[in-house]
């Protein structure tokens, strides 16, 4: 009997746990469009905001509603009309925190109240947009396949673009919400189209530059990290990086008056932007080839990044640049550092890595609306007068390699005449040895340890870079 009465209570609790639940919006902001379709997106069918099985029903009295299967556990959910460009936000149209439901309680109703959306709500600054002419959103819902989701893009085009037969380069920008518009930014935008239209009309850049900026969603520590981190989530980096290289991109390419290839291609963000942004183009060397790193936030994945740089050396070609505050936090300035010097032993050279740090920097969008000119003309205006000379690198070939005493220094004897100046870095970049080299001659390197060094040459101008290790 007692057997048979714990095994009814183990069906009842059964029962009980995957009992459904009915969700109920009694409340919706005054200016909800009457033909609009409200929908329920949460952890239970991938975050999709528009998902026609999950849109709910609308009652006579004004209510929403939707009852979701039997389940068991807890569930993390929002409302949407459909996009998350129209999301629900709190009272002063900022974002929320995810709602959460645990089944296990029988059957239920949960009563909900939306105060805000995000496209139709007051914006978080209190004014109206500052967006500026030639700023667009390419679409409220774009679609990200690699994700099950979608998301808005703004679209910035250079000035006299529509005027003009020329190609462009590319920068490609996360946190797009905060890129352009003080109205949907969460605390102040960065300006990057005042910035870039003043430059543009003092004739700072001639060449112009395409924008695109990805919004970030409720996912953004996930997407915005290849790897998990325990307490805080990420591991999604991989998808998200899949959908710029394989679904956005190409599609801007297809439309617009590009300039494609890596050299003419950058990508960039602030804090968990800047660290998807450098480990997009670690991952993607043929793709990106400038990164703009404002505040990266390495803690995130620090380890898990130095592991990856470490065995993927970038594209010595790429050009990063790097900036914080000093005292943004006590790991920002020196996991930087570090990064930076992991690229140069890696083969980076020195003039390809911009590193700067600021006495009043802070984790803010004022402090990144203000570096930004300074990052972008680095990055744009060198590269691009570089990329129209290729030869302008100087080749160079050591051997043997790996070597147990001495490196035979190979340079183009077309390109070089006289003495070429050499500097030996190890692998914590520190100068090992400084020699005058000439074609063809031999260095002697026994006394240096065994180990991974990175050679650096310059010679009438140009200057080159190559690895090589000692047995």
């Amino acid at each position: 009997m007692r057997k048979l009465f714990s095994l009814l209570l183990l069906v009842l609790f059964g029962l009980t746990a995957q009992a459904q639940v009915t969700f109920k919006i009694t409340a919706t902001p005054a200016n909800t469009p009457a033909n609009a379709t409200l929908y329920i997106a949460g952890s239970f069918n991938n975050w999709s905001p528009g998902n026609a099985a999950y849109a709910l029903t609308h009652n006579a009295d004004g209510s929403y509603e939707i009852t979701l299967p039997a389940a068991v556990g807890t569930i993390e959910y929002k409302f949407t009309r459909g996009a998350w460009a129209a999301v629900e936000t709190n009272a002063s149209n900022g974002s929320v925190p995810n709602r959460s439901y645990t089944f296990g309680s029988g059957p239920a109703t949960v009563t909900c109240q939306v105060l805000n959306w995000e496209d139709l709500g007051p914006s978080p600054s209190g004014g109206p947009s500052t967006a500026a002419a030639n700023v667009r959103v390419l679409s409220t819902a774009f679609a990200m396949p690699q994700l099950g989701r979608t998301r808005r893009v703004w679209l910035y085009l250079p000035p006299g673009y529509a005027s003009s037969t020329r190609r462009y380069p590319v920068l490609y920008l996360q946190d797009g919400q905060n890129v352009f518009d003080a109205a949907t930014s969460f605390a102040g935008e960065w300006g990057v189209d005042e910035a870039l239209n003043l430059l543009a009309a003092n004739g700072q850049d001639p060449a112009g530059c395409i924008v695109v900026a990805v919004d970030n969603g409720p996912n953004r520590l996930d997407e915005y990290s290849p790897w998990n981190n325990p307490q805080y989530g990420g591991g999604q980096g991989d998808l998200y990086v899949d959908f710029l290289v394989q679904t956005l991109k190409p599609y801007i390419d297809a439309n617009y008056r590009t300039l494609p290839d890596r050299t003419n291609t950058g990508i960039g963000g602030s804090s968990m932007g800047a660290l998807i942004a450098t480990y997009a183009a670690l991952r993607e060397p043929t793709v990106f080839g400038k990164v703009a790193a404002f505040s990266p936030a390495y803690w995130f994945a620090n380890a898990p990044l130095a592991a990856y740089v470490h065995q993927h050396p970038a594209n010595p070609a790429t050009r990063f640049y790097f900036v914080s505050g000093t005292t943004e936090s006590a790991t920002m300035v020196p996991q930087m550092q570090a990064l930076r010097d992991s690229l140069q032993r890696g083969g980076v050279p020195a003039a390809n890595l911009n590193f700067n740090t600021r006495a009043d920097g802070q984790h803010a969008e004022w402090f990144w609306r203000r570096e930004f000119p300074a990052g972008y003309t680095w990055l744009y205006a060198p590269a691009t007068a570089t990329a129209a000379r290729p030869a302008q690198r100087l080749a160079l070939a050591l051997y043997p390699n790996p070597t147990a005493r001495e490196l035979r220094v190979e340079l183009p004897a077309a390109r070089t005449t006289g003495e070429a100046q050499l500097l030996i870095s190890d692998v914590r970049g520190r100068t090992v040895l400084r020699a005058a080299v000439r074609n063809g001659q031999r260095i002697d390197v026994s006394q240096l340890a065994a180990g991974l060094y990175v050679a650096h040459l310059t010679a009438n101008g140009l200057s080159g870079t190559s690895q090589f290790a000692k047995e």
